[in-house]
């Protein structure tokens, strides 16, 4: 204790040597939880990372409990098949087989069912002969029936270069005598539209 002044007061000493320590302690426990702070790891992608472990751990615990119960289960399923275990079959002499064989090719006897190959046969219309012409394509069968004959163009088009071009020479000598002041495009615009309805045109004889 402090020493004792004749003017002060031991009441107000003891207060203020009080407070005193009560502020120590004070600034002590704040020192304390500045410390702490400091080493308490706050990041969050720590804490991300500890809560993900602890939610894989979790997971993990609750698949082998389930492991363990399905084991659990096979295990007993499988005792109570071993418990109710089939009798062994009965065995059967090759008399009562052949028997059996007997008795089950003679109700297929009985109940024959009628197929195609116990039907009576009938001719094949498509082998026949037939009195006069035969077609075997479209081609032959409208020429059977009063299409056009043998001889007749049935690809005038393949002419149609070779014959325009003859008819052409021959009417531009004719069109320049009768339109000497006109144009050749003009010319063979005129012979183009006389081709279309002349009757060299193949395509008109179709």
């Amino acid at each position: 204790m402090p020493k004792k002044f004749a003017t002060e007061n031991s009441k107000a000493v003891v207060a203020r040597e009080r407070k005193k320590a009560a502020k120590e302690s004070e600034t002590q426990r704040k020192e304390k939880e500045l410390e702490d702070a400091k080493w308490r790891d706050e990041d969050k992608q720590i804490l991300k990372k500890q809560q993900r472990k602890e939610a894989d751990e979790k997971k993990r615990q609750e698949q082998l409990q389930r492991k363990a119960e399905a084991k659990a289960l096979l295990e007993k399923e499988m005792s109570s098949l071993k418990a109710t275990k089939a009798p062994p079959p009965e065995k059967v002499t090759r008399a009562q087989i052949q028997a059996r064989n007997h008795e089950v090719s003679k109700s297929k006897d009985s109940e024959k069912v009628e197929t195609h190959l116990d039907a009576p046969l009938v001719e094949n219309v498509n082998r026949l002969q037939i009195d006069g012409e035969e077609a075997r394509n479209i081609d032959e069968a409208i020429q059977i029936l009063g299409g056009t004959p043998d001889n007749a163009d049935n690809h005038p088009e393949k002419r149609l270069k070779a014959a325009y071009a003859a008819y052409e020479e021959e009417k531009l000598k004719e069109l320049k005598l009768e339109h000497p002041t006109l144009r050749l495009s003009q010319l063979k615009q005129m012979i183009f539209k006389a081709w279309q309805k002349a009757p060299e045109n193949p395509l008109n004889k179709v």
